[in-house]
């Protein structure tokens, strides 16, 4: 039991600091601009519509894992960090420990990917 609760703070450690990074990247990345609103070539402005949909991607992939963080830390508030949602079982803590704001098992997390 002692393991376990050891075990669940250093996860909450490596969440709370994961979400901390993720908070500053998305910050600095908001205010950057993709373009210097400069007049350009029809080449140019293409380049700049792609990377601006790159950037806009990437932001949503990064408040994506931004909420599942969210998501772990309120399951670890309420005792149920650790178990799948979908069937109730255990999570290993060696998928923890790989990926801290799983929410399901291997198993119905392969079945949820299909």
């Amino acid at each position: 039991m002692k393991q376990r609760k050891s075990f669940l703070e250093k996860v909450k450690d490596k969440l709370l600091e994961r979400r901390a990074q993720m908070m500053k990247e998305l910050s600095s990345s908001s205010s950057e601009k993709v373009s210097d609103g400069q007049v350009q070539d029809s080449g140019d402005e293409a380049l700049s519509l792609s990377m601006e949909k790159l950037k806009t991607s990437l932001e949503q992939t990064e408040i994506d894992e931004l909420k599942s963080i969210d998501d772990a830390l309120s399951r670890l508030k309420k005792d149920e960090y650790g178990f799948c949602i979908d069937c109730g079982n255990t999570i290993s803590d060696r998928r923890l420990d790989n990926s801290p704001y799983a929410a399901r098992c291997i198993v119905c997390q392969e079945e949820f990917e299909k």
